[in-house]
């Protein structure tokens, strides 16, 4: 009934949501959440002039696409932007929402 999938969780500059929500949907994703987010970590600066704290985008995908999505952040977020990224295991019902 359960069927496994990855939960990636992004923590990035508000700034760049709408362009890292856009580049997680090309790669597969059929949906996110985003939420505002604060916090300090290792960097504490930002890159640029980009302002407005940090937003955390949630998305559950299968493997392969989780796999697109961190390809993705390791070549064009994360040389940049204050950004970071996890994945997690994850079971869920409705399997064809994701």
């Amino acid at each position: 009934m359960l069927k496994a999938r990855k939960l990636v969780v992004i923590v990035v500059e508000a700034g760049l949501v709408t362009r890292l929500a856009r580049d997680v949907m090309a790669k597969g994703a059929k949906g996110y959440t985003v939420t505002s987010a604060s916090g300090l970590g290792p960097r504490n600066q930002r890159a640029g002039d980009l302002e407005g704290g940090n937003a955390k985008l949630e998305t559950v995908v299968p493997e392969a696409v989780a796999t697109e999505v961190l390809e993705m952040l390791k070549t064009n977020y994360f040389p940049h932007y204050a950004c970071s990224a996890w994945v997690s295991d994850v079971q869920v019902l409705r399997d064809d929402r994701y």
